[in-house]
Order: structure tokens, then sequence, then C-alpha cells
């Protein structure tokens, strides 16, 4: 934040406007665009996957919550991930319209204008805030990384692609293809160029 700067408050978040996505970090408000087709197909993609089992039980374990794009407060951090879920028993109905207890997951979804946000600043504060897993979806590459919280910092669970079945904590207990998060596109190959991909991105 600029020396001498007033902190930005919820306020400015309300004030922002609707056409952005709008996040409170170290102090300072930070918009980005709304995602692209390609991000929020993605996005819808996986709540359906992980909806099904682990949200209402069919096929899967139940116990979990899943809100998409939520305002999460980590201390004076407001941020909005693509996806978030809390196991059923931590899971509080927020008063205001921000939750102010942690995630148990996150997922980010990668665009051109967030990736190096999601991938520092961002994993910073949700390692800090005692986030115990986060998954980093690339729909452009057609990859998902999955790390996992451990004495504070984040250690690599896996890594997959379009040719791979997904079985990743917290959510091992069921498999689901990569490739269905992309329904645009066809499974990308190691050798294809992905430039068409990011065709949009934002």
């Amino acid at each position: 934040m600029v020396a001498g700067k007033q902190p930005a408050t919820y306020a400015d978040i309300e004030a922002a406007p609707e056409n952005l996505v709008a996040e409170i970090i170290n102090g300072e408000l930070m918009t980005h665009p709304r995602p692209s087709p390609r991000h929020g197909l993605t996005a819808s993609a996986l709540g359906v996957e992980l909806g099904g089992p682990f949200q209402k039980g069919v096929g899967g374990p139940g116990g979990w919550v899943f809100v998409t794009e939520p305002e999460i407060k980590f201390g004076n951090n407001i941020l909005v991930p693509d996806l978030a879920a809390w196991r059923q028993e931590r899971f509080i109905v927020p008063e205001r319209n921000y939750f102010e207890v942690a995630p148990d997951f996150v997922c980010e979804i990668l665009s051109g204008f967030t990736e190096r946000r999601d991938r520092t600043i961002k994993k910073r504060i949700y390692a800090e805030g005692g986030v115990s897993y986060l998954w980093i979806i690339d729909p452009r590459l057609q990859v998902l990384e999955a790390l996992s919280l451990r004495d504070g910092a984040w250690i690599d669970a896996g890594a997959w692609n379009s040719d791979n079945m997904v079985r990743a904590a917290p959510f091992d207990a069921v498999a689901f293809s990569l490739a269905d998060l992309w329904p645009m596109d066809k499974p990308l190959g190691f050798h294809e160029d992905p430039t068409p991909l990011y065709a949009g991105d934002r």
C-alpha cells in the first residue's frame, strides 16, 4: 500500500462497479473483471463434480458446504476465491456479506488478469489463515495442482492433466475426469499449442 494512504475498507468494496470483482489485499482495494466464459464454465463444472458427492452425498460421503465466489475475511484482507468449501460442522452462515470463518478448502481458477495474484499473495494469505487445502486450476493449460497445508506451509499434493482421473484431497473419496472441466475445448495434448485457449481470457 502507498505510504500515507488510508487502508481500504469494506465500503470501498461495496462502492466498486458491479462488473468487477473487488478484494482488499494488504490494505489496498484490488479489482479485476468478471471471469471469461471459459473460466466460468470450468468453475461451474467443478461445482457440479464436487457438489453432488460431497455436499448432497450423492455417490459420495457428503459433509461439505460449497460457496461460489464468496467474500472471506482474513484479518484485514477480504479475498474472493472462485470456489470455497467448509466442512459442515464448521460452516456458519455469516451475518454480514462476508465470511469470517476460514474455509477448509479453496480453489482458484487462473486467468491472465489474476494468475500472479492467485499464485503469490493470495496463496500466502490462505496459508496464514489456516486454509487446509488449495487447488489451482489452469483451464488454458488444462492442469490442476493440489496443495495441502502442513506446519503453516504449502506442500505439493499432486498435479493432473486432461488425460487423468483426479483423486485429490480433501475430495479423494471420489474420482472425476479432469477433461470434464473444459466443456468448450477438447483435451489438450502435450505437444499441442495452448495459445488458442487464451483467446478472450481475462
